[in-house]
Parts: C-alpha cells; sequence; structure tokens
C-alpha cells in the first residue's frame, strides 16, 4: 500500500467503523457548531453543563428506548413513566415527607422497572403488538395520574430527593450529567455483552435466533425492563429541575424515539448503535436549543420532530433497499465467494 492510500483505507476504515450513526455524529458537530456561532458564551463551563443537564433525561430515554427498538418492539410508555413517577414521589413525600431520598429513587426505579416487565411479558406472552400494549400502558398512567391528582398533583419535594436532578457534585459537575455518562457506560458494556449480540439477533431475525438457542421472549421482556427502569430515572432527573406537574412527561416517548430514529436505529431491530441513539438524542436537543437562539417558536418543535423522524426513517429506508444493497455487495465483492 503506498503512503498516500494509508491514510485513505484508514478514513474508510474508521467511517465504517460508525456504522449507521456516521449522519448523526456529523449532524451533532454542525449543530454545536452552530450553537456556538449563535451564542459565543454557549461553551462556558456552566452553560455548558447546564445544556447537558438539560439532555440528560432524554439521553437516558433513548438509551432504553434504542434497548426496545433493536430487538423489534417500541415503547410508548416511557414519558408517562416519567410523569407517574414525578407525581407517585410528590404525594408520597406529601404523606411521609421524612422519608429518605434513597428509599424513594430506588422504590421508583423499582416501579418502572416492573411497568417494564408487565409491558414485556403481555408482549411476549399474549403476542400482543409491543405498540399497542405500551400505548395502553401510556393511557393507564396517565388516566390514574389524572384520577389521582384531579389534574393538579399535592405536595411538593423536599430539596434532598431534589439534588440528584438539580444539585452538583463537587460544586460544579451536574449529578444529572454523572447519570447520564453512567446510563451511557452500563448501555455500552451491556450492548457489548452476550444479552447485547442476542437482543440484536432477535431484532434481525426472531426465527433464526431462536434456532440458535436464544430465548428471545425472555430478551425483549428485559428490554422492556430496562427501558422502563431507564424512564423512571429520567424521570427522578426531571423532578429535579422542573418541579412536580402532572405533564411532566409528556411527549418523551416521542422525542426518545426519534432521537433513536435520527441516529440511524433501524425500526424493525437488528441494527443500529446504543451510542449513535444517545447522540441523536443529544443532536435533537441542541436543534431545539438552536431553534430557540434565533428566535424560532418552541411550538414548532413537535413538526421539526415530524419532519425529522420521516426524513431519518426514509433515508434508512433507501439506504437499506435491495438496489443499494446490489450496488454495495458490487463494489465490495466477497472473497472467494463466502458470505
Amino acid at each position: 500500500m503506498t503512503t498516500a492510500a494509508a491514510p485513505r483505507a484508514a478514513g474508510r476504515r474508521f467511517i465504517a467503523s460508525l456504522g449507521t450513526g456516521a449522519p448523526v455524529y456529523v449532524l451533532l458537530i454542525l449543530l454545536l457548531a452552530g450553537l456556538a456561532v449563535s451564542d459565543p458564551n454557549f461553551y462556558e463551563p456552566d452553560r455548558f453543563l447546564a445544556f447537558v443537564k438539560r439532555a440528560a433525561p432524554l439521553v437516558i430515554l433513548a438509551a432504553g428506548q434504542y434497548l426496545v427498538i433493536v430487538c423489534g418492539e417500541f415503547d410508548l410508555s416511557v414519558g408517562a413513566i416519567v410523569t407517574a413517577g414525578v407525581v407517585a414521589a410528590a404525594e408520597f413525600y406529601s404523606s411521609h415527607p421524612g422519608a429518605p431520598w434513597l428509599l424513594v429513587t430506588g422504590g421508583l426505579l423499582l416501579a418502572g422497572a416492573v411497568v417494564g416487565l408487565v409491558n414485556g411479558l403481555i408482549t411476549t406472552a399474549l403476542r400482543v403488538p409491543s405498540f399497542i400494549t405500551t400505548l395502553g400502558m401510556m393511557l393507564i398512567l396517565e388516566g390514574a395520574v389524572f384520577f389521582g391528582t384531579g389534574g393538579s398533583p399535592h405536595g411538593s419535594l423536599p430539596q434532598s430527593f431534589r439534588e440528584f436532578g438539580r444539585g452538583t457534585a463537587g460544586g460544579w459537575l451536574p449529578w444529572a450529567v454523572l447519570a447520564c455518562l453512567a446510563a451511557g457506560a452500563g448501555a455500552v458494556w451491556l450492548m457489548r455483552s452476550d444479552f447485547g449480540h442476542t437482543l440484536i439477533a432477535s431484532g434481525d431475525s426472531e426465527r433464526a435466533a431462536a434456532l440458535a438457542g436464544v430465548r428471545v421472549a425472555r430478551v425483549r421482556t428485559l428490554a422492556f425492563v430496562l427501558s422502563g427502569a431507564a424512564a423512571a430515572l429520567a424521570g427522578i432527573l426531571v423532578a429535579g429541575f422542573s418541579g412536580v406537574s402532572a405533564q411532566a412527561g409528556r411527549g418523551y416517548e416521542f422525542e426518545a424515539i426519534t432521537a433513536v430514529v435520527l441516529g440511524g436505529v433501524v425500526l424493525g431491530g437488528g441494527r443500529g448503535s446504543v451510542v449513535a441513539a444517545m447522540a441523536g438524542a443529544f443532536s435533537l436537543q441542541a436543534l431545539f436549543a438552536l431553534l430557540n437562539l434565533n428566535g424560532v417558536s418552541g411550538a414548532l418543535e413537535s413538526t421539526v420532530q415530524g419532519f425529522v423522524v420521516i426524513t431519518a426513517v426514509g433515508l434508512g429506508a433507501a439506504g437499506s433497499s435491495p438496489l443499494t444493497r446490489l450496488r454495495r455487495r458490487r463494489s465490495h465483492p466477497l472473497k472467494g465467494g463466502s458470505s
């Protein structure tokens, strides 16, 4: 290999290593550059960490949503889990004001995991499509919150509980940022483990995975459990810096799906990177911040999300079409005729 060809080959290998997430990394860089141009003070430590803190709940939700989508399912209940967690914590503290925050936090995480378990069992054991299952769970939780509070939650959250969402470690690093990093590291480790490989395999081909010995139902149920726990964690962060509201998590389910799709994860499962899904969440948050800085109404956020979803899914479908796959095979012929 010539000296000139070596850098090109290294560049191709690097781009190939990014997989389907390469476009979202480029988009994130462009959006962050746009924020720097629109607001020269954006990268001051306090300002930038505040941005990451605001994005942390969505990043955590995207990591959990990725686990469900990559195995071929959907979870529309995560936004309702966020809302229910915030309201339940406020109602609990109104009756038990001296309850340790760690106990309440653990209870919320457990409750989120139980909701995910119910979603998973209904989807896998009763064979109800996950879209319908989680849509029903979303309506159940939203209805329960409205019935229990009359649309106006009572009680307040003590500073000890809110510290995790709004406070800092060491006086400068928000706990929300640490939670985001921990969730991201855990998701990456999980996807590199045997569980991650079986999760992707079950999304790529349920029948082939089952024939290979994968317990598809168990794997998918665990994905729902982790998604529910991630939603509960996001709810704890939201409660910290947003306070108590019966609409605390409204719309988060669609933002999480948008982030995952923006990260190049294929709807239907079998392909995608959890890091790219989290980058999609950061990109979405950066896009909203950029629009806000340029005076675009926040009411257009849903319109932007819809455009992003349609565009990302359309480009993904074009990239996986039979004609495109045939062109790739011709440009990269298999050696020796083996697969």
